[in-house]
């Protein structure tokens, strides 16, 4: 049922019902100002006729039946369209239009009272008469019949029925007219909303503001609704993507150290009585190789993390705890190595803990491993040398973070390589995935990253990092949305293509 119908029914009931309520009101009204006419009516015959009554008594109670049959035709000429009943000590006269003299009458009626008497309304007030001689006593009763009271209500009621009658089909016709102009805008969204099918169009809800605000409130509901429809739809290709490029990457990097590692199996099943320095080259061929399976897993899993993060895993981290925490941490898996942290207490970032760790450990690990650890620091210095600083621009408010280290260093013409997927040296034990990790959460939190020379001028390589210190507004949220996240599934080595490495915010001078 459309809902001008519905509407014009609901009208077509309820205003015949307030007809009738409001008739019912004014019933009541009108019977109580028919009454006040009929009772002040009442009163004044009283007045007018009080007089005569008195004199009536007087001439029954001197026994004078001459005067008291012209004294009772005064009273009655008196009375005019009343009733009249004069009760004495000689007894009871009465004339006019009254109740039959069987009707019981209240024992007095100071204030007209309605009475019933052989199915009419009477109207009655009683008037007590007394006089200053002996025997002129008595009480004087009116009467006035609520005929015509009766009579007019009737016909008040008659009319606010036929006004009820008529108000239903009027109402409702009007109430339907109305109702379908009011709900064209409705019908309008609805018909362009039909049309749409997200599954096979881009093509989105256009809404031109009706001033309606039922109707405008739900065509932005409808909005946001196929805007969250879209980016959920964006959010489960890019899992898909991120999912086919991890098995694709997995597949095609894991294929030569599992074939190594298989020949390297196939050669100590089929030589039993391998020579002992044969055997242990062998065993450690395949650690390595176990080793390097093991971090490519882990750097394709946390690069997968990073690409599907949520903006509600971003909260407040407090950037000095998590830089000692990669210190000890590095510390911990390479014991040779001298590690330095300079940090500036009290630095807090919006970001994902967990991505911004992986960040840092990341950077730390590659510090020591390839300008490290093997390179050795000259002197007694530190291996890794670890600052967290703030910023120096107030405008733009940033936590630095820089990582120092006493390698080779990187020449300026291959610094942006560093970043893409799978890069590394020739001699480098790693998965090559490790600062495409670091760009990726860099890009994730909105920060940029500069490859540098050291600025001591040894040998080495200084890797500076800067993030938004004060990211956040109220209620806790990233002020920008996160950007398009694809590192895993991006081709990596292109810059210009959406989601590389190269595209986002790096430095490399």
């Amino acid at each position: 049922m459309r809902l001008s119908t519905r509407v014009a029914l609901a009208v077509g009931v309820v205003v015949p019902l307030l007809v009738l309520a409001s008739g019912v009101l004014l019933i009541r009204l009108v019977a109580t100002d028919l009454h006040a006419q009929q009772d002040a009516h009442l009163r004044e015959r009283a007045a007018a006729v009080a007089a005569d009554a008195k004199a009536l008594l007087r001439a029954t109670a001197a026994d004078r039946p001459a005067a008291e049959q012209a004294r009772t035709r005064r009273l009655f000429s008196s009375a005019l369209d009343v009733g009249i009943r004069l009760t004495g000590p000689e007894g009871t006269v009465s004339g006019g239009p009254q109740p039959d003299a069987s009707a019981e009458l209240p024992a007095r009626a100071p204030s007209p009272v309605t009475i019933r008497a052989g199915g009419a309304r009477w109207r009655v007030l009683s008037v007590p008469v007394n006089g200053s001689r002996k025997g002129v006593r008595g009480t004087l009763w009116l009467f006035s019949p609520d005929a015509a009271t009766k009579t007019q209500l009737q016909q008040v009621r008659r009319r606010v029925v036929t006004v009820a009658l008529l108000a239903a089909p009027v109402s409702a016709l009007l109430a339907w007219a109305a109702a379908g102009r009011a709900v064209r805008p409705l019908r309008r969204l609805q018909q362009r909303a039909s049309g749409l099918d997200p599954r096979v169009s881009a093509v989105r809800l256009d809404h031109a503001p009706a001033r309606i605000t039922e109707v405008d409130d739900l065509a932005r509901t409808l909005q946001t609704v196929l805007a969250r429809y879209d980016e959920q739809a964006a959010r489960t290709g890019e899992a898909l993507a991120t999912a086919r490029s991890f098995a694709a990457a997995a597949s095609h990097e894991l294929r030569n150290p599992l074939m190594s590692m298989g020949t390297n199996l196939d050669i100590l099943a089929g030589h039993p009585d391998l020579a002992a320095a044969e055997r242990h080259e062998i065993v450690d061929d395949l650690r390595a190789e176990h080793t390097r399976v093991l971090g490519l897993l882990v750097m394709l899993r946390a690069l997968a993390q990073g690409d599907l993060v949520e903006e509600d895993a971003f909260g407040s981290v407090d950037a000095a705890e998590l830089v000692d925490a990669s210190a000890a941490d590095l510390r911990r898996r390479h014991p040779g190595a001298r590690v330095e942290v300079t940090a500036a207490p009290g630095l807090l970032v919006h970001g994902w803990e967990q991505g911004l760790r992986s960040m840092t450990d990341n950077l730390l690990t590659n510090a020591a491993v390839h300008g490290g650890v093997h390179g050795g620091a000259p002197g007694g210095r530190p291996d890794v040398e670890v600052t967290l600083r703030r910023g120096r621009d107030e405008r733009a408010p940033a936590v630095v973070l820089t990582v120092d280290d006493h390698g080779p260093g990187i020449p300026p013409g291959a610094r942006a390589a560093v970043f893409a997927r799978f890069h590394r040296r020739p001699d480098s034990p790693g998965s090559g995935l490790g600062l495409t990790l670091v760009a990726q959460q860099i890009a994730l939190h909105r920060g940029t990253i500069t490859v540098l020379d050291r600025p001591d001028g040894a040998p080495g390589t200084r890797f500076e990092v800067r993030l938004p210190l004060s990211g956040v507004r109220d209620g806790g949220r990233p002020a920008l949305p996160l950007p398009r996240r694809d590192w895993l599934s991006g081709r990596a080595g292109e810059p210009g293509e959406p989601g590389e490495p190269q595209d986002f915010h790096k430095d490399a001078p």
